[in-house]
């Protein structure tokens, strides 16, 4: 939107301001929450503002398990949203162009709350202070409240270091338009890191290599609603899976060929799937034997641990970081079947051709899910945080 025009219309009651704007950027005033509520706890959390995979509810579960503490997490909501749960969904539009929202929403958190992460390096509070991360940080600290920050994975991953690692690399693609951008999201989450010395979580153990200071807070599943009782690799024909958020991250174009070759021969059934509500996706999950991740980032996120909690195969490219950072700390290792693009068609093959062998991977999915990956873990990383 030009920048006068939203500057005449933040002048303008927003009764009138709220139909007059275009109608892509329009909402109505019925549609504006109220103001986040704390619970009376000595520690109160707020974590906002985009809830990616659900994770900022899931982190506000994990805290609560800490003895007076309470967590309430905010999303600002598109059109085509996935359906994660949320404690405080607010319409994107309303966010943006909502100048007593923006208020309203700052003096609730200041008053109502002890602890704020803000998540992506995303602004909490639309445009009251320009947007800028940095100024709301500072603003939130001047009126007592301490603040962390969480990545999400691409505002913190910086592309020229991780092309230099990784051969398969999405920074590598000549054809991704949207590098450059990228790399400058990343460049500035720094500057606002390193300007404010807040603490810093990683929801992934790779990113610790994009800021070493960070603690890892791991991704929470609800384990439970992932289980299934049913066993895999019973069927002729292997049944894989592959959910890309993003295909030229996740590496769905690069393993194409192969999965159309093993496909035409019989030995799978193979079903890309997109756009999916979250609700249906344990459905999704459970009615394959093998869930294919991805092959370009070097980690495992949320689908993979959630195809493990329901104890599917799962099948990925890990960096030997990643599986040395679990073990080290944690004594386990992570049950995902090394793979590559160039080595995926073989790996298959083996499945199919020896299925006992690939079996454990399968049952110690769902143990590994809930050691690291329910809550108790990351309820005790957002201790050091929570004091």
């Amino acid at each position: 939107m030009n920048r006068v025009i939203a500057t005449v219309l933040s002048w303008l009651p927003e009764r009138l301001s709220s139909v007059l704007r275009a109608k892509q950027y329009r909402y109505r005033l019925t549609d504006v929450p109220s103001a986040p509520q704390a619970q009376n706890t000595r520690i109160r959390l707020y974590i906002a503002p985009v809830n990616f995979a659900g994770q900022g509810y899931q982190w506000a579960r994990a805290a609560e398990r800490l003895p007076d503490v309470s967590a309430v997490n905010m999303q600002y909501v598109k059109a085509g949203d996935f359906g994660y749960p949320a404690d405080n969904s607010v319409p994107v539009n309303i966010t943006r162009f909502s100048r007593p929202w923006q208020e309203r929403q700052f003096e609730a958190v200041c008053q109502n709350f002890s602890h704020v992460i803000v998540e992506a390096n995303r602004a909490l509070f639309g445009t009251l202070f320009d947007a800028d991360v940095e100024s709301e940080i500072r603003a939130l600290q001047a009126r007592g409240v301490k603040v962390a920050a969480a990545s999400h994975g691409s505002d913190l991953r910086l592309p020229s270091r991780h092309q230099k690692i990784d051969q398969w690399s999405p920074f590598n693609e000549p054809a991704w338009a949207l590098i450059p951008s990228l790399e400058e999201k990343a460049l500035l989450t720094r500057r606002v890191l390193s300007a404010t010395g807040i603490p810093v979580f990683v929801p992934t153990p790779e990113l610790l290599l994009d800021w070493p200071e960070a603690q890892w807070l791991p991704i929470v599943v609800d384990v439970e609603r992932w289980s299934r009782d049913d066993a895999v690799l019973r069927e002729p024909r292997l049944r894989i899976v592959h959910a890309p958020s993003k295909d030229v991250v996740k590496g769905t174009h690069l393993i194409e060929e192969s999965m159309r070759r093993l496909q035409d021969e019989g030995v799978v059934e193979y079903r890309v799937v997109r756009g999916v509500p979250a609700a249906e996706m344990p459905r999704v999950y459970g009615d394959a034997d093998i869930v294919i991740d991805q092959f370009r980032i070097g980690t495992y996120a949320t689908g993979a641990i959630e195809a493990m909690a329901a104890g599917r195969i799962v099948i990925a490219h890990l960096h030997d970081q990643v599986r040395a950072h679990v073990r080290e700390n944690f004594s386990l290792e992570i049950p995902i079947v090394e793979a590559m693009p160039d080595s995926i068609e073989a790996t298959i093959r083996d499945i199919a051709a020896n299925r006992g062998h690939y079996l454990p991977f399968a049952s110690a999915g769902p143990e590994f899910a809930r050691a690291l990956h329910d809550g108790e873990v990351s309820s005790h990383v957002l201790a050091t945080f929570l004091d």
